[in-house]
């Protein structure tokens, strides 16, 4: 299989990356390093390409996911206290139910 060949990778995977590449792609990273970047996360994440079907290949794991908080520091203090403040409400009001 040459090198870049993503037909090993599941149709899961394929998703995956994309949506991780579409981000990247907002934040104003150039078209070419954002498919590099979300394939690299891809393969972090799974191990690379699995084979599909029920059972086959490792589960995934989600430590590239955990990062994104981090992203969350960089936002206005305004933002992360609403955010705050919206997340204090939904807890208040699941624990009346």
């Amino acid at each position: 299989m040459p090198r870049g060949d993503k037909s090993s990778y599941t149709t899961k995977q394929k998703r995956k990356a994309e949506h991780i590449e579409q981000g990247y792609e907002e934040r104003g990273v150039p078209e070419a390093e954002a498919e590099r970047r979300a394939w690299a996360t891809v393969n972090k994440d799974s191990g690379g390409g699995n084979k599909s079907g029920s059972g086959r290949g490792k589960p995934d794991s989600d430590g590239s996911a955990r990062r994104g908080g981090r992203a969350a520091a960089d936002r206005p203090a305004t933002d992360r206290s609403a955010a705050a403040k919206k997340g204090w409400e939904t807890r208040r009001k699941n624990a009346a139910k």
